[in-house]
């Protein structure tokens, strides 16, 4: 009864200082396109603390009762004072002013002023979308996820890969949702390319450890993508030409102030332009590649208090292939769509909330034929989600996040058919899985004291696999005995679990301070691969009665410090993660036609090392060099003889060196500079006749690497400046990938060469490399 007592007493004490003050509340935007700045950093000038707009650009803080001042401030815009009565009560809307480049006076900012060293989030980049797009890119394309991989512990794929793997998870463990829609194949060009248009795109935001509890379903990270809302004043177009692939975006107001849309299109058209030129009668005539996306928003500010937003991505790449003397043709289109419904409404100045209605969908297909027979491969993963997130603005000391979210999956793992001549071979029996996905958390942004700030959350989770579905009953030699049918909505699985997550930072004189974070996460579907990347023909599986969720253990720890006067940033970050319940397909496996789950086998994880950076955020001269030393090992009883082998995410050493340099108000230059060891692969390490057929014994798994990889990346942006003001801006990006033509190795095969029968056969290692030097020009305009 005494604790009861004390703990309202507290309270009572609380709300009498809070009653003592007044909150001001209101939105950050930008003041020519009308965008929400998300991140955007408030302070009051009489309390001396501060705060940062949520993801709408929404703020709420603390004030006295008296005329004070409100001081906005935001990476790229001019900072901004306003004096406020305190008897207003109106809700502020706040314009920021981008900063304008002059030819006398070229002053760059990447980054919040001391967001590094005092902010509790570990291991969070925000990327700026004009950095991005002046970084040198292959063919001349703006990549985000490329860019996202020149951070200390992300790792690509491979040469000219989209695809990227973090501290020692696999691709499958990264959460990347565009507007609140999972996004489940991030790649185009079999994933050398990404799917995100950066002229669409707003925010990047990459979240590597320490995840708040707001997120969920992944072991390793979350990568927030948000679109941009569409300019709300007047109509602007952006359009560009380059080497693969040309763009097109428009925005502009539906009704000023009130409303307004945006349209970002873009196409390959290497088909179009290589197609006249193939005779009709070339045994090639008819195969190509494309790829096109599209992304469209709506944002609609109903009332001071309520705003809806309407946003979709669709894209789909087609790959066809005909062989005319082979009587042979084959079609692979894939892509992802997304919708995604969002109402914002404000109940009072502190309580802030976003409801979402969410689809997302990813499908594969394979459509080959050969004279008289045809087959049809297909697979798949659809999502239909609903969300809702409370941000309670409660005292200056805390800022709470609660919320929940629904998703019904419905996976297709394998779909065959065919026919032959008469014959159909269409079976019943899809494999197509169902599962109900839930999840509630609540988190605490708490300033304890000046020195010490915690972000602490817990997160439930909960996965029911329904009918309809077929379990497969085995004996211990992997055969068919029995199986189990559940109906429609029936239960299969259930499981949950609790998600505890937890970040702290401490901070220390002269722009110092230490971090800390314990996650824990659960990751209840799975990808599974032969291939080390995200390829469009790997598998998206639910956990089963057979496959069980995923689980990881992340602790880590850091030490950050600015200076210069916040012109350099510097971290170390170590951590160790373990993960359990890790998939691959037995040794030998082939795709067939039963249930592949049934050729899974499970094993644990485990990865560790440290992260250096150092970046500059302010001058002329801009950019990063980051550095990792990492180990990724896995053990799996019924793989390698149940001995541990490093995992084919395991990379020892990883450098990257970024540089933007802003010559003049005409010219910027860039350069990157890669390098990382080796892929670990498994190797033939002999070979022998058996029956007169070579035959091959294979090391140990991942016993090899290949050479290291190294690259480096140049590019230049020139942009024309007129005597006369025109209506449009224009500028040229002229890019040299991998300047000195560095022939990485993207696989390796074994040659033959000779007759078996004269004894002089000769097997020759051999390895093939994708890209030399790659030389690109692309045009800009906007207008």
């Amino acid at each position: 009864m005494n604790k009861i007592l004390c703990c309202v007493a507290l309270l009572l004490v609380a709300a009498t200082g809070w009653t003592q003050k007044i909150v001001v509340s209101g939105y950050v935007r930008d003041s020519i396109t009308g965008e929400s700045l998300l991140g955007a950093n408030i302070s009051i000038t009489a309390e001396g603390r501060g705060t940062t707009t949520n993801a709408y650009g929404y703020f709420a803080i603390q004030a006295p009762k008296q005329q004070y001042q409100v001081v906005v401030s935001f990476v790229g815009y001019e900072t901004k004072t306003i004096k406020v009565d305190a008897n207003g009560t109106a809700q502020l809307v706040v314009l920021l002013v981008p900063k304008a480049f002059t030819q006398d006076n070229v002053t760059v900012t990447t980054r919040r002023k001391e967001s590094n060293v005092k902010s509790a989030q570990m291991g969070k980049i925000e990327l700026n979308i004009n950095t991005i797009k002046q970084l040198p890119a292959i063919f001349g394309e703006v990549d985000i996820l490329k860019t996202l991989q020149l951070l200390p512990g992300v790792r690509n794929a491979g040469e000219g890969n989209a695809g990227f793997y973090v501290r020692g998870g696999g691709p499958d463990q990264n959460l990347i949702i565009l507007d609140d829609a999972v996004v489940y194949n991030p790649g185009h060009l079999f994933g050398f390319f990404s799917v995100f248009n950066a002229d669409a795109i707003k925010n990047v935001s990459l979240i590597k450890g320490g995840m708040p509890a707001q997120y969920g379903g992944r072991l390793s990270s979350v990568v927030d993508i948000t679109m941009k809302d569409g300019n709300l004043n007047k109509t602007q177009v952006d359009a560009g030409i380059g080497l693969i692939a040309s763009r097109l975006s428009v925005q502009g107001p539906i009704k000023k102030q009130k409303s307004s849309y945006m349209l970002s299109l873009r196409r390959t058209y290497i088909d179009a332009l290589v197609t006249p030129f193939i005779k009709p009668d070339n045994q090639f005539y008819g195969s190509g590649y494309y790829f096109y996306d599209a992304n469209a928003k709506m944002n609609f500010i109903v009332s001071e208090k309520d705003r809806i937003y309407v946003s979709g991505y669709f894209g789909r790449d087609v790959f066809t292939f005909n062989n005319a003397e082979r009587s042979f043709s084959t079609r692979i289109p894939w892509g992802n769509s997304t919708g995604t419904v969002r109402w914002n409404h404000v109940y009072n100045k502190r309580l802030f909330s976003n409801v979402s209605l969410i689809y997302n969908d990813y499908n594969f297909e394979f459509q080959g034929r050969q004279n008289d027979f045809r087959v049809r491969l297909a697979s798949g993963i659809r999502d239909l989600s609903a969300k809702v997130d409370f941000d309670y603005f409660a005292t200056p000391e805390h800022k709470v996040k609660w919320g929940a979210q629904y998703t019904f999956h419905t996976f297709l793992p394998n779909s065959t058919s065919g026919t032959q001549d008469s014959t159909v071979f269409n079976p019943t029996t899809t494999n197509k899985k169902f599962a109900n996905e839930y999840a509630i958390y609540i988190q605490d942004d708490w300033d304890v004291s000046k020195k010490l700030k915690v972000n602490v959350g817990l997160r439930a989770t909960a996965f029911q696999q329904v009918g309809r579905y077929k379990h497969t009953i085995l004996d211990a030699n992997g055969n068919i005995v029995d199986s189990v049918l559940y109906g429609r909505g029936q239960t299969v699985r259930t499981y949950g679990g609790l998600e505890p997550r937890i970040t702290a930072r401490y901070q220390l004189p002269n722009n110092n301070s230490i971090k800390a974070a314990v996650t824990r996460n659960l990751q209840y579907i799975h990808l599974v691969t032969n291939a080390g990347t995200t390829l469009p023909t790997d598998l998206w599986v639910p956990s089963t009665i057979r496959v069980r969720p995923q689980i990881s253990w992340q602790y880590a720890a850091g030490y950050f410090q600015n200076f210069k006067d916040n012109m350099f940033e510097a971290s170390v970050e170590v951590y160790y993660k373990t993960m359990d319940n890790q998939i691959e397909y037995r040794e030998g496996y082939t795709q067939g036609l039963r249930d592949p789950e049934l050729d899974f086998v499970f094993g644990k994880g485990w990865s560790y090392g440290a992260e250096f950076l150092v970046n500059k955020v302010k001058g002329r001269l801009t950019g990063w060099v980051g550095y990792t030393l990492s180990w990724t090992k896995r053990r799996f009883p019924d793989l390698n003889n149940g001995e541990v082998f490093p995992s084919r995410f395991d990379r020892r050493h990883d450098l990257s060196v970024v540089g933007n340099y802003a010559l003049n108000s005409k010219w910027r230059l860039s350069g990157v500079f890669v390098y990382g060891t080796g892929n670990a692969i498994s190797l033939p390490e002999r070979f022998y006749f058996v029956g007169g057929v070579l035959t091959q014994e294979t090391s140990r798994i991942n016993a090899y690497r290949m050479r290291a990889y190294h690259r480096l990346d140049f590019s230049a942006i020139y942009t024309p400046q007129g005597k006369k003001k025109r209506k449009y801006e224009a500028n040229w990006v002229f890019s040299i990938y991998n300047a000195y033509s560095r022939l990485n190795p993207f696989f390796y095969y074994f040659s033959q060469e000779g007759n078996p029968a004269t004894g002089n056969i000769q097997v020759q290692g051999k390895q093939v490399s994708l890209f030399p030097i790659i030389p690109a020009v692309t045009y800009n305009v906007k207008f």
